[in-house]
C-alpha cells in the first residue's frame, strides 16, 4: 500500500560521480558463516559477514556510501527508519534505481533522526528462501545524537536473525505477549469465517516459513563471545530484529530491562520490563542494571529456537561454571506502558482506512494478503499510490487486522504517532514499525514532511512511502 504526498524539492543532488573515497562502502556478495562450530551456512551478506558491520553516523552531517553488488542480481538497500530521499532509501516501489548486477552506485544523503537504525535488501524473495531478507542482508545503523542519549557505562549492539528456513503448512501465530483487551469481535467474526469457509473446500493452510538456525551477531548460543560484564554496570543493549518473518523475545534471568527508546526514538515514560519482545524489524534501546552476579543464558523465551541458537551467555567477572537459563514471570507486552501519561494525540487533518485481510491458500498453496481487498502490485517499478498527501498535514492511518496474525506495519521514510492501541488513546511514542495483533486495530498518525521526486503530472513532487 503506497502513498503519495504533494509537496515540492529541488536542487538536491543524491548519487554522486567517484571523485573520491566513500565515508562508508557497502559489498554485497556470497558469505560463508561459522555460526557455530562445524556448522557453516552459505548466504548473501555485506562485507563477508553476517550481520553486516556496525555503520555510526551522525546527525545531519552529510555521509557518502558507496554500493557495491558481486552477486549475479539487481539488489537494493534500504536505509530503514531514516528520512531520506525516495533516490538513496532502497525501495523500487518508491522509485529508488536499483544496483546493477556486479556493479555499483554512490549515494550521498544526511542521517536522520538520531538513533539506532538499520539497512537491509528490499529485494523480494516470493518463494525463493535464499533470497531478500531470508539471507544475511542486514546490518545495524547508529545515528550518533547531538546530545547525550542517556547514563550507562558500555553499549552492546544485537542483532538477531535466523538462518535455513524451510516451509510448513498450519498453524497459528502465538500472540498471547499482547494485551488482552485489543481483540474485536467483528474482525474475528470475518476472519474465522474466511478462513472456515476456505477450509470447508479442502484447502490447506497457507505456507509459513520456519527454521533451523537461530543467531544473535551472527553466532548461535553457546558458540560466540559472552558478553562480558561487571556488578554495578548499567549496560545499554541496542537490540534488533533482523528477522525476514519471526517475533522475538530477549529476557535475562535475575534482572529487568530499562526500555528508554523504541525504533530509535527516545520514549516519553522509560519503564523496567521482565522481557522485550520485538516484532520484525522493531529495535529497542534498553539499560539493564548488573546487579545478579552470575552466569546467565540471555535468550529467547520460546525453549526450542533458544536450544537451537536464539541467545548469548553473559557473564560476570568474577562468575564461572556452566550458564543458566531461568523463565521469567508471564508479561504482555504493551507499548502503552511508555507512552506520555494522561496526553491525548492531536487531531489529525484527515484519516484513511486500511483493512488487513488473508486469503488463504489462494496462491498456489501460498496466503495471498491484501489492503481494502487489493494485493500489493509485484512489478519491480514503481507502484501506483493509493492515497495523495500534502506536505505539512498530519494523517491518522486506522489499521484493522481481520487475520489471525500478527502484522509488523513500516511506513517508509518517516516517523509515526502510536495514537490508539488496544481500544485505548495513547500519545507520544514515536516509531517506524509496530506491531498489529491478530484481529486488533491501532490508529498512528505521520506529518508529511519528506517529499519525493516528480510525477508524470507537471504540477506536483510527491513523496512515496508503504506501509507493508
Amino acid at each position: 500500500m503506497l502513498l503519495a504526498g504533494c509537496g515540492s524539492r529541488s536542487g538536491s543532488s543524491f548519487e554522486q560521480a567517484n571523485t573520491g573515497p566513500a565515508d562508508v562502502t557497502l559489498r554485497i556478495g556470497p558469505v560463508l558463516a561459522d555460526i557455530a562450530k562445524d556448522h557453516t551456512i552459505s548466504t548473501i551478506g555485506y562485507n563477508g559477514s553476517v550481520p553486516g558491520p556496525l555503520i555510526r553516523l551522525k546527525e545531519g552531517v552529510p555521509v557518502s556510501v558507496d554500493l557495491f553488488n558481486d552477486t549475479d542480481t539487481t539488489e537494493l538497500v534500504h536505509w530503514h527508519g531514516q528520512q531520506v530521499p525516495v533516490e538513496v532509501d532502497g525501495a523500487a516501489e518508491e522509485g529508488t534505481p536499483f544496483i546493477p548486477a556486479q556493479g555499483q552506485r554512490r549515494i550521498v544523503f544526511t542521517p536522520r533522526p538520531a538513533g539506532f537504525r538499520f539497512y537491509h535488501t528490499h529485494n523480494r524473495a516470493g518463494a525463493d528462501l535464499s533470497a531478500g531478507q531470508y539471507s544475511g542482508q542486514v546490518g545495524p545503523v547508529y545515528i550518533e545524537p547531538k546530545e547525550n542519549p542517556g547514563r550507562y557505562d558500555r553499549e552492546i549492539f544485537l542483532v538477531l536473525k535466523e538462518f535455513e528456513p524451510a516451509f510448513s503448512q498450519g498453524g497459528d501465530m502465538a500472540q498471547d505477549f499482547l494485551p488482552l483487551a485489543g481483540t474485536v469481535k467483528s474482525l474475528k467474526d470475518a476472519g474465522e469465517s474466511a478462513m472456515n469457509a476456505s477450509l470447508g473446500k479442502g484447502m490447506p493452510h497457507g505456507y509459513e516459513v520456519g527454521y533451523n538456525a537461530f543467531t544473535i551477531n551472527g553466532r548461535m548460543l553457546g558458540h560466540g563471545t559472552p558478553i562480558r560484564v561487571k556488578r554495578g554496570q548499567r549496560v545499554l543493549f541496542h537490540t534488533l530484529n533482523g528477522s525476514a518473518t519471526e517475533i522475538r523475545s530477549l529476557a535475562l534471568p535475575g534482572h529487568s530491562f530499562e526500555v528508554v527508546a523504541l525504533d530509535g526514538n527516545p520514549v516519553p515514560n522509560p519503564a523496567k520490563v521482565p522481557v522485550l519482545w520485538l516484532g520484525t524489524a522493531e529495535r529497542v534501546f534498553a539499560v539493564v542494571e548488573m546487579s545478579h552476579p552470575g552466569v546467565w543464558f540471555l535468550g529467547d523465551l520460546d525453549n526450542d529456537d533458544r536450544r537451537h541458537g536464539m541467545g548469548i551467555v553473559v557473564e560476570y567477572a568474577g562468575s564461572s561454571g556452566k550458564p543458566v537459563w531461568l523463565a521469567p514471570p508471564q508479561f504482555r507486552w504493551d507499548y502503552t506502558r511508555f507512552a506520555k501519561l494522561s496526553v491525548t494525540a492531536p487531531a489529525p487533518d484527515e484519516t484513511f482506512e486500511m483493512l488487513f485481510a488473508k486469503d488463504n491458500a489462494a496462491e498456489e498453496g501460498f496466503n495471498r494478503w491484501t489492503i481494502n481487498g487489493s494485493s500489493f502490485p509485484m512489478s519491480s517499478g514503481v507502484a501506483p499510490a493509493s492515497y495523495h498527501l500534502h506536505e505539512g498535514k498530519r494523517y491518522r492511518i486506522r489499521m484493522r487486522n481481520a487475520s489471525d496474525d500478527i502484522h509488523p506495519i513500516h511506513l517508509h521514510r518517516h516517523s509515526f504517532e502510536l495514537t490508539r492501541l488496544g481500544g485505548k488513546p495513547t500519545a507520544g511514542i514515536l516509531k517506524d514499525v509496530v506491531m498489529l495483533g491478530g484481529y486488533q486495530e491501532a490508529k498512528i498518525d505521520f506529518v508529511a514532511d519528506n517529499p519525493g521526486p516528480p510525477f508524470s503530472t507537471a504540477t506536483s513532487n510527491c513523496i512515496w512511502t508503504s506501509a507493508s
